[in-house]
């Protein structure tokens, strides 16, 4: 009966500790979004600026665009949290309270990993996908006042999909797959202001390096007359490799489901899929990754000294957190480069960060 009332004594302190983290996360989470609010309406106020647009449209715009933002910043989050956490603890003198009735370091660490890995998973599964949805609708919008809505490239089974439009032409191209600077298998129409169709081009071979096009033996056909040649034909466009490769960098505005079936457009198309490859891994590993970060900004807390000011205990959360950062942004742009595995890209930042935080928690538990 003893172990029975210390399970349950156990177990109500572990809810309490998840209580009193939750709602750290939840104030950390309302700055965060309230800062990105902020920022994010000055930034679309002057982009409207110019344009005739009702003068909600900016705070419009902002509310859908700030839930994937938020979501970026998330591993911050869960590092200040856990550092609030402990700064109350200490502060209130309940650590020695909860220690008193059975809890050691060590489980109080392991509780909150627990609470951050749940907490994960549902950041992952249900609220990336409704911002990553909100962030497709404020793009959609967005493009509607950009000066680039009249460019279009798209991705189907059938092939990679263009709209362009030069000296009141508008111009369809559609091409099987794209092979280092070239589009392979291409047909070009031209169609003028009536939507009347001018001229096709067909060509097996097309060098986009530039927006001056290479046209490969091209054959046009123009009044139902097709003139094949073995000349370069010369074709202006606004698009090149680059601006290709930049309209379908966004793929923040993609859930899960959408990002699978990209990736398969893409190995069809013969187009790297490798940036969508390490978007996925890193949201699998996302749950994982708030965990780690809570036992490692749990760690650092046991280590300093209980009379720290709240000041000190934030400037010291920041500075971790761009360390953090700037470690997993240069690891995924050594992915991106194919300058290591995508896999390594991932988990080496990880994996670091673990052995870390398992070299203090072996020195929590030697204390």
């Amino acid at each position: 009966q003893f172990f029975i009332v210390k399970l349950k004594m156990l177990k109500t302190y572990e809810k309490y500790i998840v209580r009193i983290f939750f709602n750290k996360f939840l104030m950390i989470t309302l700055i965060f979004a309230s800062l990105i609010i902020i920022l994010s309406i000055l930034e679309e106020i002057s982009f409207f600026k110019n344009e005739e647009a009702s003068i909600l449209f900016p705070y419009f715009l902002t509310l859908l665009g700030a839930p994937i933002t938020l979501f970026e910043i998330f591993p911050f989050v869960f590092l200040l949290s856990t550092q609030f956490f402990f700064y109350d603890l200490f502060k209130n003198e309940e650590l020695t309270l909860l220690k008193t009735n059975g809890l050691s370091n060590l489980k109080i660490i392991r509780t909150l990993f627990i609470t951050s890995f749940i907490i994960g998973i549902f950041t992952v599964l249900i609220y990336y996908n409704a911002a990553s949805k909100l962030k497709f609708f404020y793009t959609d919008i967005k493009n509607n006042f950009s000066n680039d809505n009249k460019y279009l490239a798209v991705v189907t089974d059938s092939g990679l999909w263009l709209k362009d439009e030069i000296n009141s032409s508008t111009v369809i191209i559609k091409a099987n797959y794209i092979e280092n600077n070239f589009l392979i298998d291409v047909i070009i129409n031209e169609f003028d202001n009536n939507f009347d169709l001018v001229k096709t081009i067909v060509s097996e071979k097309v060098d986009i390096d530039n927006k001056n096009w290479v046209v490969e033996n091209p054959a046009v056909t123009s009044k139902n007359i097709t003139d094949k040649s073995d000349i370069q034909l010369i074709f202006e466009t606004n698009f090149d490799k680059e601006k290709i490769n930049s309209m379908f960098a966004n793929i923040s505005t993609l859930n899960i489901l959408e990002l699978f079936d990209l990736k398969k457009d893409y190995e069809n198309l013969g187009y790297s899929s490798d940036e969508i490859i390490i978007h996925l891994l890193r949201l699998s590993s996302t749950p994982l990754l708030f965990s780690v970060l809570t036992v490692l900004s749990s760690v650092i807390m046991f280590n300093f000294k209980k009379d720290k000011s709240l000041f000190f205990y934030i400037i010291s959360g920041i500075l971790m957190s761009v360390i953090i950062y700037y470690i997993n942004f240069m690891f995924s742009s050594l992915g991106n480069n194919g300058k290591i595995p995508i896999i390594s890209s991932i988990f080496l930042p990880l994996l670091f960060i673990s052995i870390f935080a398992i070299i203090g928690l072996i020195r929590i538990n030697e204390k």
